[in-house]
């Protein structure tokens, strides 16, 4: 009798451990949590002035980042997934912030109050010039001395549970760079489940003023610092373009493509025609042109596809603006040492720049930039990421 009780208190010992145990039964299926979004702040280092720049790194479900600095708005990495599913960061840039405060051809950078050239540094506004700086030949470029792309924006986390999202905020004050108006604008960085790094603009203002905030990232599919861009595959949807004088400044005309080695409505490796004799292509010693989007209709339209066979990488530009500036890096020398000490030759990136047209407010056939009070700048870009 004293035998079988013993018996049955180890069998039930048995069973109570089996059940505490945290081994899981062979029997039984595991499942792996699902990845979050998230979003993470770090300071990223001080301006001469003393003021702190910070550093927000948004992760979507799928692990892929974006990092934004809140000096000048700046896309410092973007990491998206190649064919084999690793993950490379497609954007130049510097590993601090010292590379930023430096000059540099604003690399990742929210660019205004102006994206783009103004003719002659100026533009008329109900009679009243306005003058701006001189900063590229005779024209005003990128805002001025001290574009949106050197100033401290204003941080706040707006993420979902779902989305990773970056509300930038700057007010910029009447007057400031030669632009008439006090002007808020808040620009926001989502980073979708789909891969897409979304920007949202918006902006009011106090005075009648001009506008065209653009983003100046410069990509690389095949990789940040990885050899030249000359083998990427372009589309864009535009079958005009806005033909320029040789300080880069439009002419007025919106000219057919057709017959030109400036049409990429059928995909061509960008290297294919960069260096035919066109008078286009050396005034910019390459493509640095404003296309007109077919369609434009202030809705979110596709505007480009970009591909990069050996990573297998996909870029798709969308934009509700009714043009996209195609830049090839032809102005980058090799001096810049970039992210991991690695050099940004010429042609090493291209950037993609949603926009208004150039010197729009000295172009009364151009599409308006002005913005009057009372009235509010929205526009949304999504650059989404694929692989082949």
């Amino acid at each position: 009798m004293n035998c079988d009780r013993r018996q049955m208190i180890g069998t039930l010992a048995a069973v109570a451990l089996g059940a505490c145990s945290t081994k899981p039964s062979s029997e039984t299926p595991t499942t792996t949590p699902t990845p979050s979004a998230t979003m993470k702040h770090n300071p990223f280092g001080k301006l001469p002035d003393g003021s702190a720049a910070d550093l927000y790194t948004l992760t979507n479900a799928n692990g892929v980042t974006a990092s934004i600095t809140t000096y000048g708005g700046r896309v410092t990495s973007l990491k998206v997934p190649d064919k084999k599913g690793t993950l490379g960061d497609v954007v130049l840039g510097f590993d601090t912030l010292d590379g930023y405060v430096a000059e540099n051809p604003y690399f990742g950078a929210l660019v205004g109050r102006y994206g783009n050239r103004i003719g002659n540094a100026r533009f008329t506004l109900d009679g009243k010039v306005y003058h701006l700086a001189v900063n590229n030949g005779p024209n005003s470029l990128h805002g001025g001395i001290k574009g949106f792309d050197k100033v401290l924006w204003t941080a706040a986390d707006v993420s979902t549970k779902e989305i990773p999202s970056l509300e930038l905020r700057y007010e910029s004050k009447d007057g400031e760079e030669g632009y008439p108006g006090e002007l808020t604008s808040i620009v926001t960085y989502s980073l979708t489940a789909q891969n897409e790094l979304k920007i949202e603009y918006k902006a009011t203002t106090t005075m009648k003023t001009v506008l065209n905030l653009t983003n100046h990232s410069y990509w690389n599919l095949a990789g940040a610092g990885e050899g030249d861009i000359l083998s990427h595959q372009m589309m864009i949807a535009a079958s005009k373009f806005t033909p320029v004088d040789k300080t880069l400044i439009p002419t007025g005309e919106l000219k057919s493509l057709d017959k030109s080695p400036l049409d990429f409505r059928t995909a061509t490796a960008i290297g294919a025609r960069i260096d035919q004799d066109d008078p286009q292509l050396k005034f910019g010693l390459g493509y640095d042109h404003n296309y007109c989007i077919d369609d434009a209709d202030g809705t979110l339209k596709r505007c480009a596809l970009v591909t990069e066979a050996t990573s297998g990488r996909t870029m798709e530009v969308l934009t509700t603006q009714p043009g996209v500036q195609f830049y090839t890096g032809n102005f980058l020398d090799g001096k810049l040492k970039g992210k991991g000490g690695k050099v940004y030759g010429r042609r090493s990136a291209f950037c993609l720049e949603t926009q208004h047209f150039p010197d729009s407010p000295n172009k009364p056939n151009f599409p308006t930039t002005e913005l009057r009070p009372g009235s509010e700048y929205k526009h949304t870009t999504v650059y989404k990421f694929g692989a082949l």
